[in-house]
């Protein structure tokens, strides 16, 4: 899954970029205000792109791994009632 995610990333920002690309490079010869309107979509994309990107989905149990600390690892296996084995 996380492939998928990260696939839908670099397609969006490259959507972003070749929009950028297009819009000064093409459109601003024919309409500057298309063009700034290509612009000012594309900057819409790369925080949604990163938001797809960040998205957890079902499968991915981060929750379930420890955090590092031994002390609030146990805490929260007793909140828990399991036992996790030491290392």
């Amino acid at each position: 899954m996380y492939a998928r995610r990260r696939r839908w990333y670099f397609v969006m920002m490259g959507v972003c970029v070749v929009l950028f690309v297009l819009a000064w490079a093409v459109v601003r010869i024919w309409s500057v205000p298309a063009a700034v309107g290509m612009c000012l979509f594309a900057m819409v994309i790369p925080p949604v792109a990163a938001m797809v990107a960040n998205r957890r989905g079902p499968e991915d149990r981060w929750w379930d791994s420890p955090s590092g600390d031994p002390e609030s690892d146990d805490w929260w296996d007793e909140l828990d009632g399991k036992k996790r084995p030491r290392p």
